[in-house]
């Protein structure tokens, strides 16, 4: 029997599965005595309950379990080995599943410069601005180096089997260039980027909706702490924080 509740499951309300991990041995240190499972969301005692978010959008759920039962079968990996399963699926995650968001973020930098070159700020294109200039070809640059880290951790998990510690290393730098340009898209569009209806012909729509989910990119996947902490220790060999 199965109990517990998950208040962050993405999709749940149109999922067919879940990935589900639970302890299976209670007395075993906190990484240990976990298994990995694959849960029917249609199972008895399956419960979803989504959750709005500020567009009116449910892109995930609350999830409660009550007394669900899943067999063996459905288990992936050995019983109490589910850990090392999920840093399986965690390092894919990070290091490879953010790559179409990635070319979303390389348009999105283009689109910006394009309405920086037809807005005027003070009589002048706002593109005209040398800081806003520098600041585009700084971000264009880090994601064209974002960009070559994930070639590099896909070209290691066809190598390996798997992606290597530095797949938190490109979840990290990915969600900061996010928070980053959208930020900045927000400040190009000044005072457009107040409501979320097209003013002028300029994005705001799409621009307001990318910089609120910049702040579930910093939690999605493992949160930006999490990560920071996964490259000082598995890459850079500092010790752990007591």
């Amino acid at each position: 029997m199965i109990n517990g509740q998950k208040i962050w499951t993405s999709f749940a309300q149109a999922a067919d599965y879940c990935e589900l991990l639970v302890r299976t041995d209670p007395e075993a240190p906190k990484h240990r005595g976990i298994s990995w499972l694959i849960l029917p969301m249609d199972a008895p005692g399956v419960e979803i309950r989504p959750l709005n978010t500020l567009h009116g959008e449910s892109e995930f759920s609350e999830l409660f379990l009550n007394d669900v039962r899943i067999p063996v079968s459905q288990r992936v990996g050995e019983e109490n080995d589910g850990w090392r399963v999920t840093n399986v699926t965690l390092r894919f995650e990070r290091g490879t599943a953010f790559a179409g968001e990635m070319v979303e973020l390389q348009e999105y930098l283009r689109q910006l410069v394009g309405v920086a070159r037809d807005s005027l700020r003070g009589g002048a294109a706002a593109w005209e601005d040398r800081s806003l200039r520098r600041e585009v070809g700084h971000l264009s640059a880090e994601l064209d180096a974002l960009w070559l880290m994930v070639k590099r951790t896909v070209s290691e998990a066809e190598r390996a089997g798997m992606p290597g510690v530095g797949a938190s290393a490109v979840k990290l730098c990915y969600t900061e260039l996010y928070e980053r340009i959208t930020q900045l898209g927000m400040r190009v569009l000044a005072r457009a980027g107040l409501g979320k209806d097209a003013v002028r012909g300029l994005p705001a729509p799409d621009w307001v909706y990318f910089y609120h989910q910049a702040i579930s990119v910093s939690i999605a996947g493992g949160t930006s702490q999490i990560q920071r902490n996964i490259i000082a220790e598995r890459i850079l060999g500092q010790p752990k924080d007591r």
